[in-house]
């Protein structure tokens, strides 16, 4: 999975607030994946784990001064698909919705993250949305159903995505009370709300031990079209679903 946006991002952000509050505290630990089936929980196999992301917000009383870097991301379509699937950028980001393919596309989020419509556009155009508020955004095309992908807006230089086996390591987090927070696709929001908690951040490193989540196995998020029906049989002869 590609992220380089929310790398480049990332690192910008931690370098500049490394070199203002010294080196900071290294924060680890590792997110478990235990799947819901209708034999009861059990263990998700390696080659369905979906990536988790988990990040941390000053706690009420805690600031400190956050500069997102002035970029533009860019979520392409192509091959009736988002590249990349998950991008996590810092709130005001604008991102580009490029149309790489031979047909049209309809970029729509009705979530709560972000909601908007960019209406039906042509190969070769492309529209731009900006995320101005925290939150997880699922992105859809309202004409091919497959197409998925997923924008984390957040307010905080200090996340990382998950490495293999669920590890987590978020570097230079300056001392102070955080509000740890994770997100996997596989997992309801309602779920995901209740392993917030506050962590104490300071020393060389913090392992916030093992975050248990229950995920689902269908790894596809269903869905309905953008007025709230199920998507239309694909009609082969027309320029919208071809070219």
């Amino acid at each position: 999975m590609k992220c380089s946006g929310s790398l480049a991002f990332s690192l910008l952000a931690l370098v500049a607030f490394a070199s203002a509050f010294g080196q900071g505290t290294t924060v680890k630990g590792r997110v478990g994946f235990t799947a819901e089936t209708p034999a009861g929980p059990g263990a998700v196999k390696a080659d369905s784990l979906k990536q988790a992301v988990v990040w941390l917000t000053p706690a009420d009383g805690h600031q400190h001064r956050f500069e997102p870097p002035q970029q533009h991301f860019r979520l392409a379509q192509k091959d009736k698909q988002f590249t990349p699937h998950l991008l996590i950028v810092p709130v005001g980001s604008d991102i580009d919705f490029p149309n790489h393919d031979p047909f049209f596309h309809n970029v729509f989020s009705l979530f709560d993250g972000k909601r908007f419509d960019l209406g039906l556009y042509e190969s070769g155009s492309s529209r731009a949305v900006r995320f101005d508020r925290p939150g997880v955004s699922f992105i859809f095309c309202n004409i091919h159903s497959q197409m998925s992908a997923v924008v984390i807006a957040l307010d905080t230089p200090y996340y990382a995505i998950s490495r293999g086996g669920g590890e987590i390591t978020i570097p230079a987090v300056p001392p102070g009370r955080y509000v740890l927070q994770v997100w996997t696709e596989l997992a309801g929001l309602d779920t995901l709300k209740t392993l917030a908690h506050q962590i104490e951040v300071g020393g060389p490193s913090v392992d916030f031990g093992v975050l248990r989540v229950t995920v689902s196995t269908d790894s596809q998020l269903a869905h309905r079209n953008l007025f709230g029906q199920d998507y239309a049989a694909p009609d082969p002869m027309s320029s919208v679903y071809s070219h």
